[in-house]
């Protein structure tokens, strides 16, 4: 059996951590997934999907996401009954997030950029200066070469395998 989802939207509202009586984190929040078919005429359509996050999953979303923030969740579909204050049997439908990443660049989150708003609390580590010297470094060009860098296969009609 196969229970996959995967979706990209935008934080409906700010992701509140919350602690179980045993100390384990969850967070749970709304993302607003656009629909890909719009009607002549008419406005796009969202769909508001509800997820939730455990551990240092919850952690990492409610640190870093915000309202309006885009978001890419990787979870599965859960269903769960409970009993609304009316006395009404309900169900909800969740995605239980396994994986969730940052989407979109510093210009679609505006100001007040999720990438930006912890950069003064991460010391700088060897790690760090390590990776921003690789990525600084171009990429080997694989093109330019002599035809004396490169030998003739000899092929006798021979699979090797």
């Amino acid at each position: 059996m196969l229970n996959c989802a995967v979706i990209m939207g935008r934080l409906v509202a700010d992701p509140e951590l919350r602690t179980t009586t045993t100390g384990v984190s969850v967070t749970s929040f709304r993302v607003a997934v656009d629909r890909n078919f719009v009607r002549q005429g008419e406005e796009r359509q969202a769909d508001f999907l509800d997820i939730v996050a455990w551990r240092q999953t919850a952690e990492f979303v409610t640190r870093f996401f915000r309202k309006g923030s885009m978001i890419a969740v990787q979870g599965a579909i859960q269903t769960r009954s409970y009993e609304d204050k009316s006395g009404n049997r309900r169900t909800a439908v969740e995605i239980i997030a396994d994986n969730v990443s940052f989407c979109g660049s510093k210009a679609e989150t505006g100001g007040g950029n999720v990438t930006n708003r912890y950069d003064d609390q991460v010391p700088p580590t060897p790690y760090n200066n390590a990776q921003a010297q690789i990525q600084a470094q171009p990429a080997p060009s694989f093109a330019s070469g002599t035809p004396g860098d490169f030998s003739d296969i000899q092929d006798d009609d021979e699979l090797p395998f």
